[in-house]
């Protein structure tokens, strides 16, 4: 599954980038859509089918998943 997650400063982002790497999960940073979240303006991209409470951080806003080019809330924190 593919998800986006939004945060409140350029250093979450950050943070939860190397967080994902170091479980061996790519991901890419990129600016996020508007209609999702106005605050830092950069989220993380990533593809993974565990569990999603696994890859929950304190640094996170908002967490999407994307389906049919829709975004739809997993998680507001």
């Amino acid at each position: 599954m593919e998800y986006i997650a939004t945060f409140y400063t350029h250093s979450g982002a950050i943070k939860y980038s190397r967080f994902l790497t170091k479980k061996e999960i790519e991901n890419e940073k990129m600016p996020v859509p508007r209609k999702i979240s106005s605050n830092c303006g950069i989220g993380v991209s990533f593809k993974y089918d565990g569990p999603h409470e696994e890859i929950y951080s304190d640094d996170m806003e908002k967490l999407f998943y994307i389906k049919d080019k829709e975004y739809v809330l997993v998680k507001d924190f």
